[in-house]
């Protein structure tokens, strides 16, 4: 028997005029939709509001609790976590119909990414087939970790599948949105791995930058997709270094010359 389960799909955002369109298009088929805008400096709001969005203005203090609470906001038993880079394609948007609307359905889901990038899609890299957390979701299945500064690990209460339908990605528009994303992220690691008590050192951070580099462009065969698999196994490589170098920053607490020229 099926049931009329209803949908609120949330979006996260934060100056991202350029894509909040398209996502938000993507999944008006749901029967509602949450941008939940960090205080954009750009026309983000406007455009997800015009659109017929609910836009919600929420503090970014990490995306652990960002996604808490966009997820409190949402009003529906079955929630669907897109991010503004993210789009929803008419055969995800059919298999999700599906699954709200199964008695037997589980709580949690992924969903299956496919990534474009520098004009061909990714097949390799650890990005085909690429999931983050699960996006589709029973209200309370998932609770995300309150103090996640970045890549911010969850609890899931219940049972959990696959969707076999893909939406699209579309994580970088050009090589300098990559390096200001690791950038941002790196330092967003590194608070993360001060909050948990991991030792630093700029030897370890280059072995674990070479280390990614070489899991992502070896082991996951991001050779095979040319100058973009390149690109994104030196991102990696570049960011984790970042990351533990500015972890090794904070312990150390670098000072200026004792004394004054």
């Amino acid at each position: 028997m099926r049931t009329d389960s209803k949908l609120s799909v949330y979006i996260i955002a934060y100056n991202e005029e350029e894509k909040i369109a398209d996502a938000v298009n993507s999944v008006l088929w749901a029967d509602e939709v949450i941008v939940a805008d960090s205080h954009s400096k750009d026309r983000t709001a406007e455009i997800a509001s015009a659109l017929g969005a609910r836009v919600e203005q929420l503090d970014f203090e990490g995306f652990g609790k960002l996604r808490n609470d966009a997820i409190a906001a949402c009003t529906h038993d079955w929630v669907f976590s897109l991010d503004s880079d993210e789009r929803c394609t008419p055969e995800a948007a059919e298999e999700i119909r599906d699954i709200i609307n199964r008695p037997d359905a589980a709580g949690a889901w992924y969903t299956p990414r496919r990534n474009w990038f520098m004009g061909r899609w990714i097949n390799h890299c650890g990005w085909h087939p690429d999931y983050r957390q699960p996006q589709l979701f029973k209200k309370g299945a998932l609770v995300f970790n309150n103090h996640d500064e970045v890549h911010e690990g969850f609890e899931i209460h219940g049972s959990i599948d696959h969707m076999q339908q893909a939406i699209w990605q579309f994580p970088f528009k050009d090589l300098s949105q990559i390096q200001d994303k690791g950038m941002r992220y790196s330092t967003l690691g590194a608070l993360k791995l001060e909050r948990n008590s991991v030792s630093a050192g700029m030897g370890k951070a280059l072995a674990r930058g070479l280390w990614a580099f070489f899991r992502i462009y070896i082991l996951k065969l991001g050779m095979l997709d040319g100058w973009a698999g390149f690109v994104i196994a030196f991102a990696n490589l570049e960011g984790t270094f970042y990351r533990y170098a500015k972890l090794t920053e904070r312990q150390k607490g670098w000072s200026n010359p004792p004394k004054s020229p």
